[in-house]
Parts: C-alpha cells; structure tokens; sequence
C-alpha cells in the first residue's frame, strides 16, 4: 500500500465521500445480515469531511467510514503510517468475544505472538497499556453486537504498520505482559520459500499452499508438486498460510486435480442486480478434471488464515465430497470481492459484491470444518491439525 503527501478541494473530498457512500450501497451485499442503516450514517461522515485538510485525513475518515461494516474483507487500498494492520493478512493473533469476554482463539503459527507465548484461551486485558475495553472502541462501529466486537478487537489487538504491541494478558498464571513484535515487525514482511512447500510424512504426502493464490503462476507450481506425490497412499493439503485471497482460475486448477468428471463447486449471488431489479440472480460454478487426477484419501488443513478464495477452495473439497477438511472455523470473509476507485483521490475500495455459498446452501462464511481440532494445548513447534489430519489418513489408508 502507498501513501502520498497530495492535497484536494474540500468539494473534492465531498465527491469522494458521495461515490464511496453511493457505490456501497448499490453494491454491498450484507447490510441486511448486519443491520446496518447505511443512510443514517452518511451525515456523520460528512461533517467529518468537512473538516478534511490532507488526504491523510480523508483516508482516516474513510478508514472509519469502512470500520461501519464490521467486515474484514472490506477496506481501502491505501494507509496511513497509523492505519490498522489488515485481518487476517497482517494478524497474528485471532480473537473474539465469548460470552461477553475478549478470548484469544487462535495464534498463528511461526509469528510473533506464537513464538512469545501467547496462546488460544488466554483473555485480552489491554494492548498497549490501554485497557481492552477502552482500545476496542477506538475501531468500534456504530452497530454495536458480538460480531462488531469482536471485529474491533482484532484490529487493536493486531495493531498498527509501525508500534511495537505489548499485550497484557490473563490465563491460569495470572496477568502477563507479551512483546510479539519485539524482534521486528514480522507481519510487515511476511515471506515465503515458495509457492508450494511439500514433503513426504511415511507413505503420505504433504503439501503446503502458500500466500500465493492471486498468482496464475502457482498453477504450474502446484502441478509441479502434487505430480511427485501420485503415488503417495493419502495426502495432505495444508491451506493455513493463505490470507490474502485470490483468483478462481488458481482455485479451480487446483481442485480440477481431485476429479474425475466436472461439479459444482460453489454458489453465487450478485446484490447489485438484485437491489436495482428486484429479480435475484444466482448461479452454481463448474470445475472440470484438469491432468492427471489424485483419487485417494485427501484431508485438507484449515485455520482463521485460510482466507477468500482459500475458503472457496475447502468448501469445494468438501462439497465435492473430495477431501476431510480438518482445522478451526476459517477466516470467514464475507462473499467475493470487486474494486472500485474514488474519482478524485483515488483511493481505491474492495467491497463484498456477491454471496458465496457452499454447493449444500450454506454460506461460506458459516462453514465449519468436518473434524473440528481444539488448539488450546497448541505449543510452538508443535502441530495439534496435522497431528490429527496425520491419524486421521493413518485409520482411511489400513
């Protein structure tokens, strides 16, 4: 993301503000599910606006402005030095409110809050020295329920593009303090070895997908690794390290690999024609057999970093009754995304267009894993979803 020292007119910032209001409204597709009176909320952002001086101040408006949504996969292509890391892009840390207590849920593997101890149970009780309540309504909207909560809380707690985080929190050995930036802002400078990772576990195969899914290259990549494992006796796909998201063509490469004969893979829903037309348009999406097929026991590994286009993926292995999916809820972002840019500044926006659904109806975002795995007892070097994905194959392939 960039930032950039140019200013506007303050009409021009108005403009903005007015493309930006009316293009959510005609095309994002979840204020019924959230209940969110968008309309209500427009003066508020523009009496804000109104005292604008910088588009550094426009973007923080506009920041806030997104925040209504209460969405992760919503939000702007620019930043601030100060504007919140994305999530689960640039998290390590997932956390939610349970039972009116802000919970660490699931830490990600090999980062910083991993690595200082930080582990799922444990209850957030300020970030930075800021007690949790006061830190979460910084970034709280003004639909205020569980899920805005919980959205508002990762941000705090996952922190910003420059502040070190001193997390303060409580678990069986009382109150605590964590640094899990303390050897660099790791989550700023997220790399991998490859696209692909794989290795054999005894008879079974390995693969690992990385961050890579919005690159048309890691189809050869892919086909590469999973054409030395034909012959391996079960295998394993493990889809926890790809937040970001990315293109179908990439996804159904990959799951065209897996069949036999073409399916459905998942459902669609445009909002914008339904809300212009008053006629709903949906439609199911075909993957056909690509190469030469691997047709044995599959389990595929899931976490709150299996995000977009990687949750299409795992819904599809299910759905196409083509692999187990093992693992914790995933990142659950809303839908599918398109993006649209500000006339004047422009500040670009990624909105959720359409509905995604599983092949049986569900919506995406509501998926579960089949074999839900418990990482509280996660310990760093340790794997407790491969474990189980490993016996899991073990108990298929007797």
């Amino acid at each position: 993301m960039k930032s950039f020292a140019q200013n506007f007119t303050k009409q021009q910032y108005k403009d903005d503000l007015q493309y930006f209001w009316q293009t959510l409204d005609e095309n994002y597709c979840y204020f019924q599910k959230k209940h969110i009176d968008w309309q209500k909320l427009k003066p508020l952002y523009e009496a804000q606006v109104d005292t604008v001086t910088s588009r550094a101040g426009f973007v923080s408006v506009m920041e806030r402005a997104i925040y209504e949504l209460y969405d992760h996969h919503c939000g702007l292509h620019t930043n601030n030095a100060y504007s919140r890391r994305l999530v689960p892009t640039g998290a390590d840390t997932w956390a939610e409110y349970k039972n009116g207590k802000p919970v660490i849920v699931e830490v990600r593997k090999d980062f910083g809050a991993e690595k200082t101890g930080v582990k799922a149970g444990m209850e957030v009780v300020a970030i930075n020295d800021i007690p949790v309540d006061k830190a979460v309504a910084m970034f709280l909207p003004h639909t205020v329920n569980e899920e805005s909560k919980s959205f508002a809380l990762r941000l705090a707690l996952n922190g910003d593009h420059g502040t070190p985080r001193k997390i303060t929190l409580k678990s069986g050995n009382g109150f605590l303090d964590y640094y899990p930036d303390k050897d660099g802002l790791m989550l700023e400078h997220v790399t991998y070895p490859a696209f692909v990772e794989s290795k054999m576990i005894g008879n079974i195969g390995y693969i690992k997908v990385n961050n890579y899914l919005f690159d048309n290259a890691m189809i050869a990549k892919f086909d590469s690794v999973l054409n030395t494992m034909l012959n391996a006796k079960a295998l394993i796909i493990d889809m926890r390290e790809t937040p970001s998201g990315g293109n179908t063509a990439v996804a159904r490469a990959i799951l065209g690999r897996f069949i036999t004969k073409e399916q459905f893979y998942q459902k669609h829903e445009l909002y914008s024609e339904e809300k212009a037309t008053g006629v709903k348009r949906s439609w199911k999406e075909i993957v056909s057999p690509r190469g030469k097929a691997y047709t044995k026991p599959v389990a595929v590994l899931a976490d709150h970093w299996t995000g977009s286009i990687a949750e299409g993926i795992t819904i599809a292995f299910d759905g196409m009754k083509r692999a187990t999916v093992i693992g914790t809820q995933l990142a659950r972002l809303n839908g599918a995304v398109d993006g649209f840019e500000m006339p004047n500044t422009k500040i670009g926006v990624n909105i959720a267009t359409e509905r995604l659904y599983h092949v049986n109806g569900t919506p995406r975002e509501f998926y579960n894993p089949a074999i839900i795995v418990d990482v509280s007892t996660q310990e760093p070097g340790n794997d407790v979803i491969l474990h189980t994905a490993i016996n899991f194959l073990h108990k298929k392939i007797k």
